[in-house]
């Protein structure tokens, strides 16, 4: 599998793109957001996760982060892919979701192809990945992130997405704390 866009280096911050398989609108539900947060906060007390900048959209998520402690940030994105799987899949089944049938098929025929045993596939392979390397880039991809959800028109100002670090970095009540970068 190419390197080309993971996090292969330890101590480096990147800028990281998860998809869901099909770019499946998964996070419309609150659930399955707080899924994920769950998941990221467990990441940062038990696997070094250290995150800047994060936005949760409906069928991926944006990270500015970094892996500290010994710990290297492509093993933190796989366990965090193969947890959330495993997660959003018992929340489709267990919770109200029009779109279950659907879903469940989707991800079922998505790891056909697989050689490995798989049930269900819920992110696409891999992730993409940018190393950090100057103040420039890091304040263009905060940007990026915090304006992801006025792009699409969820909200009219970053801060007001809930599922963002916008709201870190604006000093409102958040459900994930991330280390806010001061280069603006």
């Amino acid at each position: 599998m190419s390197t080309k866009y993971k996090a292969a280096t330890t101590e480096e911050a990147y800028f990281i793109t998860i998809t869901t398989v099909g770019w499946i609108d998964v996070f419309t539900r609150l659930s399955q957001k707080y899924t994920i947060i769950n998941a990221l906060r467990y990441c940062q007390n038990n696997k070094g996760l250290e995150i800047y900048a994060y936005c949760i959209m409906s069928s991926h998520i944006h990270l500015l982060c970094k892996a500290s402690n010994g710990f290297l940030l492509s093993d933190v994105i796989r366990d965090f892919k193969k947890y959330t799987s495993k997660k959003i899949i018992d929340t489709i089944v267990e919770e109200p979701e029009s779109r279950r049938e659907w879903m469940l098929d989707y991800f079922k025929k998505a790891c056909e192809h697989l050689k490995r045993n798989q049930k269900f596939k819920v992110w696409q392979d891999g992730y993409h990945a940018e190393v950090v390397q100057t103040n420039w880039f890091i304040k263009q991809k905060v940007n990026y992130i915090h304006f992801n959800p006025v792009k699409e028109k969820v909200v009219s100002n970053p801060e007001d997405y809930y599922f963002s670090s916008a709201r870190n970095y604006s000093g409102l009540e958040n459900d994930l704390e991330v280390e806010v970068l001061y280069l603006f």
